[in-house]
């Protein structure tokens, strides 16, 4: 694998991950303003798979309801988690590829 491929699997799933982060912020905020009288469906983020000529990535399409009839803010806080987590990952990731890149252009210089 490419270092620069590492990099850009890493930064894919890192903008996944802030879109992930960001539609559980709004189902937060808008479960907050709608109160108890008011109604509002979860959102859950949707992602699509497409391969175009770099390889496989993940496309953030948007954020679809869910069949549920309200926004529970534990499974929102657990969302934002998960999410947290899985970003955290990713950014290692990407410090390794970067660490990677850096020693492989070094090693370059040295010959």
């Amino acid at each position: 694998m490419d270092s620069l491929d590492l990099l850009g699997t890493a930064a894919s799933a890192m903008d996944a991950q802030r879109a992930a982060l960001d539609v559980c912020a709004r189902n937060v905020a808008a479960a907050e303003a709608a109160g108890r009288s008011g109604h509002f469906e979860r959102l859950v983020p949707q992602f699509d798979l497409h391969t175009d000529d770099d390889g496989t990535m993940v496309e953030f399409t948007g954020a679809h309801p869910e069949r549920r009839s309200s926004v529970d803010i534990v499974t929102e806080m657990i969302a934002v988690m998960n999410a947290s987590r899985a970003y955290e990952a990713d950014a290692s990731l990407f410090d390794v590829g970067k660490t990677l890149a850096q020693r492989t252009i070094d090693m370059g210089r040295l010959q």
